[in-house]
């Protein structure tokens, strides 16, 4: 090879160029490379600012630069750096540049750089961008190089103008692989991109948690200046609240490099928009693992937490109505739902409600077919509310009847259908007639919204659904509107149905209670008390009865009987069988004989040929003459006697005391239910002792679902070997023992106490129904029996005093009437109610119409007075045979 010629590029002058160059740091002495002691904490830092860095994040000026040449931004663009004189020629070649192109210096110092160039148009470029350095001081652009394996190398080059201390001019050449440079600066325009023009909030923070950069988005979103961000921690730049909250999060990513996302707080009071945000933070960390700090995006999702908040605000109220539906689906008592009805909107809709139904609802009976208006009666049933307080109980007492101006919200409703929104002292005020003690206690209660719902079935307005909110509570809007309405809906067909069942049950209740006896004869010898409980299985009403049969020769049959199944076919069926029965009876045929011949009749007295008759009946016969007892069964469970411990030294008197006793299961023969046959009805005759008390019932007193009937039994017994005041004390007893899990079915229940019969004593008693005919009734009864008696100079008399007491009975009871005469030295006659009050006695005014009953009782009677028996009480007076007077 020739020498090429010494030029400037001489090794002194390239001696010179090295000295420009910078050179890598020199090896630290040991002492210089020993690790520092950590940093102290700052101290007087404000709210939120830094704190001691984190372990392992701090260190030496000297380790940071040893630690960041390792995988540094370098080892992505590599630059390259080459000198060359003015002709181009190179003076001095870097390593990089080695690396990068492939030539050792060796091979390319002294030699012109266009010899890399792949072709001529190159050559010119370069030569061309040479000379614009020399005029102008530097150049840049894109070339292409020849690499030593022959491969073109595309490189950004940057020449820029050099000269030395003795004037003389040099070219420093930076050369970067443009690929890779292309490369980062795409990075970097996508990053720019991203942090300002992104919808998202962006922050960059360091590792003492100071901003180092945030985006216009999160600087808008935080109602701060970006630059004002910059330096400054969370704490420093939000409010404390929001702030610590955030910190805390941020302090918790750069610790552990967890990353924590999608993280929704509520924003700070003096963001841009209300509502929420979601925030995410993640640690930041460069090539060489080193943490840098943190990056976080925030997001204002206040729409997606509202949708949210909507939905799971829908899902609450649809699972409300689920509940209701749920918690009133068997419910038919208007009462009961009306209640289930308030106490479900209250507190999740409401803190006070009240349902309002029509009494017509509320009692079973009628719709009414007219419009309602101000007449039209209403009654508060149900009641909820979120305190106790004296304005709740004026505003939301449960029972009272309400009242309203046909112009007001309550009217308006009623008449049109239509619920109404009131907001406001005005419209509040007007809720139902003017000066309503109720309006001012909601006023006192600061109620500010009410919505008033009609309650609504098959098209007619049953009621008002009345909720309202006080206090700090949002009002009511149309959504809470639409929602109560779909609710008050519900509840409508609920409560129609109740009222449905409740006049089905009224008006087959009524027919059982017809066919039941309706006159309870006290026949001398006996005492007679009984009781009768329907199912609680509604409308299904049983087949329950008992009866009690004056007989020839002041003989008593006691029956009760239970015909199988429920419903009115049972009922009418029962009543079919009690008159047969009593029809069979006056032929004075043995108790035996009597259910055989019933028992034939099974077949006539069923509903139907596909329909077999089943029924169980207990017959017994009691003379109390020759105190003898005959009894038989069909299939029932057997009666129970109570026999006095010690022998009654007197003879027991209607009303007294039941002594108590010792209890037995009276062991009849068992026979067939009636309608089965092929088993022989049998009768057993008892000599039963003074005092003794027999007990005929249903199997509905003492079966349960989960007992055996010999259980129910001994408890019956336990209770009546008890003493008790009275025979009917003892039937309430009796009735307390039944137990809450039993079947729904009718009780029937019959007491009798036996006694010995007086002779030569006149006795006569009836049971008569409280109703107005039981006057005339009674009169008429009195009338025959003392004309029987031959005593009619007492008919008067008694007539009168005894119209009066039964008139006093008829109009303050509710239950069968007891009417008594007993003729001995003087003329006893008792009559008896349910009703515990005794009578008062007062003084009436000459224009008073009534109250002299009592008064000509006292005037007209030997005798006069009250006493209680059982749940109720006897009027009682006497009448002298031998007075004068009444003749």
């Amino acid at each position: 090879m020739t020498p090429r010629p010494r030029t400037v590029g001489s090794a002194s002058a390239r001696a010179r160029l090295r000295r420009l160059t910078p050179r890598p740091p020199a090896a630290q002495p040991a002492a210089a490379q020993a690790p520092r002691p950590p940093a102290e904490p700052r101290s007087g830092g404000t709210r939120g600012g830094p704190t001691a860095p984190y372990p392992g994040l701090d260190s030496s000026p000297v380790e940071a630069f040893a630690e960041r040449t390792e995988g540094s931004l370098f080892d992505v663009v590599k630059v390259a750096i080459a000198i060359l004189d003015t002709a181009g020629r190179v003076v001095l070649w870097s390593p990089a540049a080695e690396e990068l192109l492939g030539w050792p210096s060796e091979l390319l110092v002294g030699r012109r750089i266009d010899e890399l160039m792949a072709d001529q148009d190159l050559v010119s470029r370069v030569r061309a961008a040479i000379q614009a350095t020399l005029r102008n001081g530097h150049w840049q652009g894109f070339t292409a190089l020849r690499h030593r394996d022959d491969e073109e190398v595309g490189v950004e080059a940057r020449i820029s103008l050099l000269v030395d201390g003795d004037g003389t001019p040099f070219l420093q050449v930076a050369l970067a692989e443009a690929g890779a440079l292309r490369a980062v600066e795409r990075d970097l325009a996508v990053r720019d991109a991203l942090f300002e023009q992104s919808p998202l909030g962006i922050a960059i923070l360091d590792t003492e948690l100071r901003y180092t950069a945030v985006n216009h988005t999160l600087a808008e979103m935080n109602g701060v200046p970006a630059e004002e961000h910059v330096g400054r921690t969370t704490g420093e730049t939000l409010p404390e609240r929001a702030a610590d909250e955030i910190t805390a999060i941020q302090r918790q990513v750069l610790a552990t490099g967890e990353p924590v996302i999608d993280v929704t707080l509520a924003s700070p009071v003096t963001a841009r928009s209300g509502g929420f945000r979601s925030i995410s933070y993640s640690r930041m960390t460069d090539r060489a693992g080193r943490v840098l700090g943190i990056s976080g995006t925030v997001m204002d999702v206040t729409e997606r937490y509202r949708a949210v908040a909507k939905v799971e605000h829908a899902r609450r109220r649809l699972s409300l109505l689920n509940e209701f539906g749920s918690r009133v689906g068997d419910l038919l008592d208007a009462t009961r739902i009306a209640q289930e009805l308030a106490g479900a909107v209250v507190p999740r809709l409401a803190d006070y409600a009240a349902v309002i139904l029509l009494q017509a609802v509320a009692h079973g009976d009628d719709l009414p077919r007219h419009g309602h208006d101000r007449r039209t009666s209403l009654l508060q049933l149900g009641t909820a509310s979120v305190q106790d307080a004296p304005e709740v109980e004026v505003m939301l007492r449960r029972g009272a009847r309400i009242t309203f101006a046909d112009d007001s919200a309550f009217g308006r409703a009623l008449r049109t259908g239509i619920p109404e929104l009131l907001s406001g002292p005005e419209e509040l005020s007007d809720l139902t007639y003017p000066g309503d003690p109720k309006v001012q206690a909601a006023h006192d209660l600061g109620v500010h919204s009410r919505l008033v719902v009609p309650l609504r079935a098959r098209g007619i307005v049953i009621g008002l659904l009345v909720v309202s909110r006080a206090g700090y509570r949002e009002g009511f809007d149309r959504d809470d509107l639409a929602f109560t309405v779909e609710l008050a809906d519900r509840a409508g067909s609920s409560l129609d149905n109740a009222r449905l069942y409740a006049r089905e049950r009224t008006a087959a209740l009524t027919l059982q209670r017809t066919l039941l006896p309706q006159q309870v004869p006290q026949p001398a010898g006996i005492e007679v008390a009984y009781r009768y409980v329907p199912g609680s299985s509604g409308t299904e009403v049983g087949g329950d009865w008992f009866d009690v049969i004056p007989l020839p020769d002041g003989r008593t049959a006691l029956v009760v009987g239970d015909v199988m199944g429920h419903g009115l076919r049972a009922a009418a069926t029962m009543g079919r069988l009690r008159t047969a029965v009593r029809t069979l009876a006056g032929l004075d045929l043995p108790p035996e004989v009597l259910l055989r011949h019933v028992h034939e009749l099974t077949d006539d007295l069923a509903q139907g040929p596909d329909e077999a008759l089943l029924a169980t009946c207990v017959y017994a016969v009691f003379d109390p003459s020759t105190q003898r007892l005959t009894a038989t069964k069909a299939g029932h469970i057997p009666p129970i006697l109570i026999v006095p411990k010690e022998p009654l030294e007197e003879p027991s008197r209607v009303g007294s005391a039941l002594t108590g006793g010792v209890g037995q299961i009276l062991d009849l023969p068992s026979g067939a239910p009636l309608g089965v046959g092929g088993v022989p009805f049998e009768s057993i005759e008892l000599d039963i002792p003074e005092g003794s008390l027999l007990v005929l019932c249903t199997d509905g007193l003492v079966e349960s679902r989960d007992k055996d009937l010999d259980v129910g039994l001994g408890r019956l017994l336990t209770v009546l070997e008890q003493p008790y005041a009275s025979i009917q004390q003892a039937c309430e007893a009796v009735l307390d023992t039944m137990e809450q899990g039993r079947e729904p079915d009718d009780v029937a229940l019959l007491l009798a106490r036996l006694g010995r019969g007086r002779a030569g004593i006149p006795t006569a008693g009836w049971t008569l129904p409280a109703e107005p005919t039981a006057v005339s009734r009674a009169r008429r009864l009195v009338r025959g029996a003392l004309a029987e008696w031959e005593v009619e100079h007492l008919t008067d008399t008694a007539e009168l005093l005894v119209s009066e007491l039964v008139t006093n009975s008829v109009r303050y009871a509710s239950a069968p009437i007891g009417v008594r005469l007993t003729l001995g030295e003087t003329l006893l006659v008792e009559i008896s109610d349910p009703l515990p009050d005794p009578p008062r006695e007062r003084h009436a005014a000459e224009a008073d119409e009534g109250g002299r009953g009592l008064e000509l009782v006292r005037r007209l009677a030997l005798r006069w007075g009250a006493r209680a028996e059982g749940m109720g009480k006897v009027v009682w007076f006497e009448l002298d045979p031998a007075d004068d007077h009444l003749e």
